[in-house]
């Protein structure tokens, strides 16, 4: 009786453990098809946007529910229009998103190496590499990377204008306008060194992440200046080339002057600027209430009184001194009435209308001046200085501008750019490509090293890994070397955009690189391997080491997924 009990014991034992196996075996599996479900979206994304790389790359046409259609090659714009479902082909888009807040250029070549170092993810997986050994071994990759990338950069100063427009004329050469880049490049130059101010105390030693403060590494900031493009502001305008696109230094509105009939006041010198949050019209009862004006004498009254009322406020705001008048748009009444509009001009007083709630922050940044919520806190100290405020005429359309303004001490300066196109998706584009080359400018200020473009970073990162590995063991050495392996794709992907033999091109490149020549990259109008720093491709170090960095970050998360959860 007792040995049948140890057998039956025994065999419950076995059972139990078969079970456990089992059960450890069926979530092995589990994980490994949600590890390659994730790798396997977020590599379609990649492969999306691999084709419109480099200065050669192809544009996308992209048509929203409306019917209206935007063409271009921006990484982050495609990917921000695209519908995208999977949670993983999601971290792909808010990883270009990513790039841009922090460089503002490189949205494509992010993800493209994100997608690359996946696919190496897939074959480590698949020799039985746990997903923890390649996440960190990829860890100390970037920041090998990162050290490699510092070494090949040469540090810039702000005074020297030359190289500032060949880095914004690199990041323009891929975009639909590039042709256009003699023009945009030092507008971008001249838009960001005019807004740059020093650095508070305070942040000497931020560091730029994915969400404005991270440990990113090679996203630091080491200048004395920073840079706010909320201060630049792009002005649209439909009509003319964009060779007619201009940098207006101080305030440009769409909105035209108001004039009541044809005497209204278009220009004014030495103004005094308010920004009104009122009406300059004739009160109006409450939805509910009604007035019955029941003979001809009451309804004279009326308008009499209406008359006064506004003549009164009239009077007030001339007796303030102001002489330029910007009124928010309203929507209870009408902001301006024929009859106030009248008086004004009686009064040489210009009024520019349909001021949006949006855009008050930016016209008293700009002009140094207070939004006034009644005519009783109109007064001399909450007016802004400006040399000459004139309505100018824009082809069919008029527009504002105000030069000349006197700022209170401290307060930083902003700029105008006013882009015009033939139609609104050049118009799109130009914004666009601007933006990309003001953040271009921007990475300068904030790091101010250089480094040579055309695939030379990613080689010469590529070999320097490569060399590294053989002097690890384990499988360190082998993630390292695949880590090497992928950084490849973007001198390929160049190559191959370019219509030039990828092999050919990539091996003659890793080769000048073996042998001590840093700067050699793809010169794509050429189709050979030449000295990028003699071409003028240069870009900023900030632009490639946070765009390893943020990539090897998003591929490490993705690895550590084992598994999706459902939750309502």
């Amino acid at each position: 009786m007792a040995q049948a009990n140890g057998g039956s014991a025994s065999t419950a034992a076995a059972a139990s453990a078969t079970g456990a196996s089992g059960r450890q075996a069926g979530a092995s599996e589990k994980s490994k098809d949600v590890r390659l479900n994730n790798i396997t979206a977020a590599k379609a994304v990649a492969d999306a946007v691999r084709t419109s790389l480099g200065p050669r790359g192809m544009d996308k046409m992209m048509q929203t529910a409306s019917g209206d259609v935007l063409i271009t090659n921006d990484g982050a714009t495609i990917l921000a229009k695209m519908t995208v479902e999977h949670p993983a082909a999601k971290m792909l888009v808010q990883l270009s998103q990513a790039q841009d807040s922090v460089a503002g250029d490189g949205t494509t070549s992010v993800v493209v190496l994100a997608g690359a170092l996946l696919q190496v993810c897939t074959g480590l997986l698949a020799k039985g590499i746990h997903p923890t050994s390649i996440s960190d071994a990829f860890a100390t990759a970037s920041r090998l990377a990162d050290d490699v990338l510092k070494g090949m950069s040469f540090s810039v100063e702000l005074e020297d204008r030359e190289t500032l427009i060949k880095a914004a004329s690199t990041s323009l050469s891929s975009k639909v306008v590039s042709q256009y880049a003699g023009l945009l490049a030092p507008m971008a130059v001249d838009a960001v060194l005019a807004v740059a101010v020093p650095r508070p105390p305070t942040s000497s030693a931020m560091e730029v992440g994915v969400n404005g403060v991270g440990s990113t590494p090679g996203t630091s900031i080491d200048g004395d200046l920073v840079v706010d493009l909320n201060n630049v502001r792009t002005v649209k305008k439909l009509g003319g080339t964009i060779d007619d696109t201009c940098l207006v230094d101080g305030l440009l509105l769409t909105q035209r002057a108001a004039t009541g009939g044809s005497a209204g006041v278009r220009r004014v010198a030495n103004a005094k600027v308010a920004l009104l949050q009122f009406c300059l019209s004739p009160p109006k009862t409450d939805v509910e209430n009604s007035v019955v004006v029941q003979d001809y004498a009451a309804m004279d009254r009326i308008l009499r009184e209406e008359r006064q009322y506004i003549l009164g406020l009239c009077k007030k705001i001339k007796a303030s001194g102001a002489n330029v008048l910007l009124i928010q748009k309203s929507i209870l009444r009408d902001a301006v009435t024929e009859l106030s509009l009248h008086f004004l001009a009686k009064l040489k007083i210009m009024v520019v209308t349909d001021i949006e709630r949006g855009e008050v922050e930016f016209v008293c940044k700009s002009l140094g001046c207070l939004p006034v919520a009644s005519i009783d806190q109109l007064k001399a100290d909450k007016l802004g200085k400006v040399d000459l405020v004139e309505e100018i005429s824009l082809g069919s359309d008029k527009a504002v501008r105000m030069s000349g303004v006197t700022l209170p001490a401290g307060v930083p300066r902003t700029v105008s750019l006013l882009v015009r196109g033939s139609n609104n998706l050049m118009l799109d584009e130009a914004e666009r490509s601007l933006h990309d080359a003001l953040c271009v400018v921007r990475s300068l200020v904030h790091r101010r090293f250089l480094i040579p473009g055309g695939g030379a970073p990613e080689t010469q990162v590529s070999v320097a890994l490569a060399k590294a590995s053989k002097g690890m063991s384990g499988m360190q050495a082998y993630c390292v070397k695949a880590y090497a392996e992928a950084l490849e794709v973007v001198p390929f992907t160049l190559s191959e955009n370019a219509g030039l033999n990828p092999i050919e091109i990539v091996t003659e490149l890793r080769r000048r690189h073996a042998a001590g020549d840093t700067t050699a990259g793809i010169n794509v109008r050429k189709g050979a391997v030449t000295d990028m720093a003699e071409e003028n491709v240069l870009m900023p170090l900030l632009v490639i080491s946070s765009a390893l960095g943020l990539a090897t970050e998003s591929v490490r998360m993705i690895l550590k997924i084992d598994d999706i959860v459902m939750v309502r």
